[in-house]
């Protein structure tokens, strides 16, 4: 791989997109290459390196997959068991999902159970007060109905379950089952366990204009652990990505999980319903991608103004990782990947649709609100034309220095998918679907994998 060309070329993207550094790696037939651009502090002016370490954000899910799939290896957990056998007080509101939801259903986040589980704190019993919180948690929608999007609840959930099963907290079992037979130098799951000399600081942005400033929240809260709390170097995530490209085990030979394991983390899918912005379905702690033909796994994660990639091109021979200290922006990770991805002579990652404007859409059946706690989407008819109105929490908005309201077009694909332009140079196209129409209306807005029930439905 031209490195020197890469750099250039990612210096001008970070620049673009004000984020202050990335650090890249790939691994091609078993050889890593790597390389950082940029500063990891603006206020230090620190350089990057390939040491330098970031957080992970939601690519945690894939660790805390890969250790419970060796749980399954040992016979200790199953996927498709009750909840129930392993936390037998285990509740929610719907004593159906009570007693029938199981680790897959977690696993790829079709359990539809609410993420209200309140302020649990953050001492060691958290994933265990996450578990007393949720008792009266209702249902976004049926379980097993859709895809939807769980932050950090399904696996806070899965992680109690290894805790029972293994007696011990879900930080010491990451360190124990994968991070120590890894070989791991850079990688924790406790912000305390970091090396504050190789850390990256997360930034955000208001403007180009005033460029990246840093994240007033250094870390996610501990409740997010299993679904967002790993931090770690380009190539400990290569080390993680090699054990899906060599059949379960680590570059030193050590078995992580059976090859069983790894095909059914990588093969029990369900569709996602917005297939476009990150692919079209969910495995079991993965994302599967359609690369103009070629299957590819990933797993994205963001932090308050940290962000992970990671690309796994089993039939290539190759993984890649992207980290960096701001965005998230997908046309700059578009961008930079694809750079990669052809100098490498890969497959590139398919553009996004282009809108139909031939199709005859009944607008009636897509208007009215989809929300959720934190977030609402009002859909609304008007011209011949479908427009989508963001309303967004105060605090956040103040922070970002941005509207609580913001209006797009929805310019449509199909009859359920659409895409979301913006105005904002600060802000990608996005895509949207509206979906699982019951007399004459729609039910569920899902976008940014996230879903969305239509209020009062």
């Amino acid at each position: 791989m031209e490195v020197t060309r890469i750099r250039a070329r990612l210096s001008e993207l970070l620049a673009e997109y004000g984020i202050p550094s990335a650090a890249v790696g790939v691994l091609r037939d078993g050889e890593v290459t790597d390389f950082a651009v940029g500063i990891r502090n603006v206020s230090t002016r620190e350089p990057a390196t390939t040491d330098t370490i970031y957080q992970c954000g939601s690519m945690t899910k894939t660790w805390t997959a890969l250790a419970f799939m060796q749980l399954v290896d040992e016979g200790k957990a199953g996927l498709d068991e009750p909840v129930r056998k392993y936390l037998p007080g285990f509740r929610v509101a719907d004593p159906q999902v009570s007693a029938e939801v199981t680790p897959r259903h977690l696993l790829n986040h079709t359990n539809g159970i609410e993420e209200a589980y309140g302020d649990p704190g953050e001492d060691d019993d958290v994933y265990e007060r996450i578990l007393q919180n949720i008792a009266g948690a209702p249902q976004v929608h049926p379980l097993g109905h859709t895809h939807g999007y769980s932050a950090a609840l399904g696996y806070a959930i899965v992680a109690r379950i290894m805790e029972v099963i293994d007696g011990k907290g879900w930080d010491d079992i990451m360190k124990d089952r994968l991070f120590g037979p890894l070989g791991l130098t850079g990688t924790s799951s406790r912000p305390e366990h970091v090396d504050q000399d190789r850390a990256a600081t997360g930034h955000l942005i208001r403007s180009l204009d005033e460029g990246p400033f840093v994240s007033p929240l250094a870390y996610l809260p501990r409740s997010f652990g299993p679904g967002g709390n790993v931090t770690s170097t380009v190539r400990d995530v290569l080390a993680m990505a090699h054990v899906f490209l060599d059949g379960g085990k680590a570059s030193n030979g050590t078995r992580i999980v059976s090859a069983e394991a790894v095909r059914e983390m990588t093969h029990s899918r369900v569709p996602v319903p917005d297939p476009y912005m990150f692919g079209a379905e969910w495995a079991l702690g993965l994302i599967v991608c359609d690369w103009h033909g070629e299957t590819v796994y990933a797993h994205d994660g963001s932090t308050i103004g940290q962000n992970a990639r990671l690309r796994i091109l089993p039939d290539s021979g190759i993984a890649i990782t992207l980290l960096t200290n701001g965005g998230p922006r997908e046309s700059f990770s578009r961008k930079a990947l694809n750079e990669i991805l052809a100098e490498l002579g890969a497959v590139t990652i398919p553009d996004l649709p282009e809108p139909d404007p031939a199709l005859k859409l009944d607008l009636s059946a897509y208007e009215g609100a989809y929300e959720r706690p934190g977030a609402r989407y009002e859909v609304q008819a008007d011209g011949g034309r479908l427009w989508l109105t963001l309303a967004v929490d105060p605090m956040q908005a103040r922070m970002l220095g941005r509207p609580e309201r913001t209006t797009y077009e929805l310019l449509p694909v199909s009859e359920t998918h659409f895409l979301m332009p913006s105005d904002d140079p600060l802000e990608d196209t996005q895509t949207v679907a509206i979906y699982d129409f019951e007399n004459g209306a729609a039910q569920y807005l899902h976008t940014n994998c996230r879903v969305h029930p239509r209020a009062g439905g």
